[in-house]
C-alpha cells in the first residue's frame, strides 16, 4: 500500500484531519467501542446528555444513542463529519461539524467523552483544552475517556507527562477513577489509562 501524501501538517488546521480521513489514513481509529465506554454506560445511574469533541467516525454515537443518552458528537473537519454521518445512519443527526473551543451545547452536558481528542492537538493547546472542558462541565457532571501517556517530542499523537498533565487537571477535576485501556491499538499499546474526573 503506498504511503499517503499529506500537504498540511498542522493539527489545528481541518485540513490537516480531512487529508486523512480522504484518504483513510486513520491509525489511531479503533473501529469500535471501548469495553470501559460500554461498561460505563451499563452502570451509571441514568443516561447524561454527553459531549464527544473530535469525534471522527464517531461509534460511540450509535452506542450511546441506542442506550438512550442524549448524545451530540463535534469534529471541526468536515470529512470526519461527513464520514461519520454517513457510516452512522439514523444516528447521523447527533454528529455535527463544530469547533470545540467555541462550541456552545444546547442543553447543560452531564458527561464529556474523550478519545483521542487531547494527544490530536499540539501540547501548547492543552490548558484552553481543559478550561473548555471545565466551562462546559457544572460541578458534579464528569469528563471520563483515554489518556496517552508518552513523551515522544513529536506527533500526533501527543503523549502526556503525568505530572505536567495533572498540574493542568486537578484545579477543576478530581480523578475518581482509572485503569488501564483493556484494548488499546498499537499507536497506544501499553500507554494509554482509562480515567473517569469529576468536575469540582
Amino acid at each position: 500500500m503506498a504511503t499517503p501524501h499529506f500537504t498540511e501538517r498542522d493539527p489545528l488546521a481541518p485540513g490537516f484531519w480531512n487529508e486523512r480521513f480522504e484518504q483513510q489514513f486513520t491509525p489511531w481509529d479503533q473501529g469500535g467501542v471501548p469495553p470501559e465506554l460500554m461498561r460505563f454506560v451499563a452502570q451509571a445511574p441514568e443516561p447524561l446528555t454527553t459531549l464527544i469533541p473530535g469525534c471522527g467516525l464517531g461509534y460511540e454515537v450509535r452506542h450511546l444513542a441506542q442506550a438512550g443518552w442524549p448524545v451530540t458528537a463535534i469534529d471541526f473537519s468536515p470529512a470526519a463529519v461527513a464520514m461519520a454521518q454517513a457510516a452512522l445512519g439514523e444516528f447521523a443527526v447527533h454528529v455535527q461539524q463544530a469547533d470545540f473551543f467555541s462550541f456552545e451545547p444546547a442543553q447543560p452536558v452531564g458527561f464529556i467523552y474523550e478519545r483521542a481528542f487531547l494527544c490530536a492537538m499540539p501540547r501548547a493547546r492543552w490548558s484552553t483544552i481543559v478550561a473548555q472542558w471545565a466551562a462546559l462541565l457544572v460541578p458534579g457532571a464528569l469528563l471520563g475517556g483515554f489518556f496517552f501517556y508518552d513523551e515522544a517530542p513529536k506527533g500526533p499523537p501527543f503523549g502526556a507527562d503525568r505530572a505536567a498533565l495533572d498540574a493542568l487537571m486537578l484545579p477543576y477535576f478530581a480523578l475518581i477513577e482509572e485503569r488501564p485501556a483493556a484494548q488499546s491499538i498499537a499507536v497506544f499499546e501499553g500507554k494509554e489509562q482509562w480515567q473517569l474526573w469529576q468536575r469540582r
